[in-house]
Parts: structure tokens; sequence; C-alpha cells
């Protein structure tokens, strides 16, 4: 009788072949259902919709997006309230949906605002500037259209935003006295010179000191009126001298004025973290204005 004779050296190959291809598919579907459970997992609305506009602006001039968060609680068309939410540097409209619908728990229920999420350009810096005209956009025709479809009582409008959003924030409610029921600015990209900015935020120098908004709450630390101001940025911050050198500016007016600085930089997580404080500012805000 002969011996049995053991696998080949190709034998031996293929079978470690396969085994490792199954071990390789084992581990795949393993990671698909982690990332199912996190990351790819659908975002909770907590009864909450998402619209999303196009409009074809004339100040832009170009096509834009509108995202539009419509809440499960929102009272009559024509009552309604809005808060307009400007996205940072390299954003666009979806930018910050996720942190908003994850937000709404912290109102326990209660009544909030629609939250319209234009798209501003790459870099636009949310003014009027000669690329196109964005304070303006925001101004007469996201504004406006959000309101029409959506029954927005006209005079219970929040504006706040997100670094450069923050920025345009802060601007448009300046460029716009008694417009707005409050404003924020969360980790809002300021300066004090022209010479200090970003590349692509301004067009030239002129155009800096017509949109300054530290030293235009300098010259008057009630510039903003009587509306809610807010400002929060991290300890961390590159901006946070700029950002403290806002606060002395405005603490040294009557304005009603909240602002704080948590742990954190200049980053998502940062903002993740505190987006249910923003959101309960604007709703109480908005329904005392």
């Amino acid at each position: 009788m002969s011996a049995r004779r053991g696998p080949t050296p190709g034998q031996i190959r293929r079978r470690r072949a396969i085994g490792l291809g199954i071990a390789c598919i084992v581990i795949a579907g393993l990671v698909y259902l982690a990332l199912g459970a996190t990351v790819l997992a659908p975002v909770d609305r907590h009864g909450a919709r998402l619209v999303h506009l196009e409009l074809d602006s004339r100040d832009a001039g170009r096509r834009l997006g509108v995202n539009v968060i419509v809440p499960e609680h929102t009272g009559q068309r024509g009552r309604r309230w809005l808060l307009v939410f400007l996205h940072g540097r390299s954003g666009n409209e979806s930018s910050s949906n996720d942190d908003a619908f994850a937000s709404l728990p912290a109102l326990r229920g209660g009544r909030a605002p629609l939250i319209a999420f234009p798209d501003g350009g790459e870099h636009g810096y949310w003014h009027d500037r000669a690329e196109a005209d964005w304070g303006s956009y925001v101004m007469d025709e996201v504004i406006p259209t959000v309101t029409r479809r959506f029954g927005i009582d006209p005079h219970r409008i929040a504006i706040g935003g997100i670094s450069m959003g923050g920025f345009g924030a802060l601007d448009i409610a300046l460029d716009n006295p008694g417009r707005f029921c409050a404003v924020g600015g969360h980790s809002p990209a300021l300066w004090f010179e022209g010479s200090e900015t970003a590349p692509g935020a301004f067009d030239d120098a002129a155009d800096f000191e017509r949109n300054d908004v530290v030293g235009t709450v300098r010259a008057d630390p009630n510039a903003f009126g009587e509306i809610p101001v807010w400002i929060d940025y991290g300890e961390s911050d590159d901006f946070r001298p700029y950002d403290e050198g806002f606060v002395a500016a405005v603490e040294a007016g009557e304005a009603d004025f909240t602002h704080h600085s948590w742990p954190g930089g200049h980053e998502g997580s940062y903002w993740a973290a505190h987006w249910p404080q923003y959101l309960r500012f604007y709703t109480n805000a908005l329904a005392h204005c």
C-alpha cells in the first residue's frame, strides 16, 4: 500500500489564499456593520424634515442651494420663526445640517424655529464685494424666499453662523439694524487689521474697512441695538484674541450680550458639541422678540 501524499506547495498556497480571502470578507463585514451603526447610520431627525431649494441668485450671479430644516412643531403659517445659519469657509448648505438635527431634543419638544442654511460660496465671507453681493443675497433673496415658502413671521428672524459665517452674521446684523431678533457668532473669523485677514476674505483694505466688525463695535458698543448678541470660541482657537477683542468692545456698551469660551479649537467637533446651546439661545430670543 502506498503512503498517502500531503498537499503540494501549490495546493497549500491556494488554501492559504482562500482562507485569507474569507478572513478579509469577514473583517469587511464587521467593519461595515460597525460603520452602519455609527458613521453610515441615518441621522435621527427627531420628527423634522429637510427641504432643499435652488435659487437663481442675481446678487451672487449663480445658482445656489438652500437647505431648510422644518421641525415637527413650528406653529401656524405666518407665525413661524426662522433662524438663518451661515456656514464657514469651504462649507455649503449641508455643512451643519446633522448638528442641527441632533440639537433639536435640546428644546424638549417645544416650539422650534425653521433653520435655513444657504450656500455662500467657498470663501465669499458673506458681504457685498466684487465677486458677488453675498450680504444682499441673504437679505434680499434667501430670507424673502424662505419666508414666503414656509410662512415665516417676518418679524421673528434670527441670524448666526460659524467661523466665516459667524463673521457674516455679525456683519449683516450690523448692516441691517432692527431686522433680526438675535445674532450669534460661533468662533467668528474676526480681525483687528486688514493686513491680518485670511487670503481671499476681502477684496482690499477698503473692503475690510467697510466690513470691520470689531472696529464698528469699538466705535459704537451699542451698534447692535437692543437685540441679544452671542459669541463663543474655543480656548485654543486661533481667532480667540480677536474674538476677545470683540467681547471687550461689546461689554463697553449696554448690549444684551452672552459670551462663552469653552475647551477646544476651530473645528467641527467643538461646534457640534455646542449646537444645543446655540439652538436654545436663538429659540429663546425668537420667543421673546
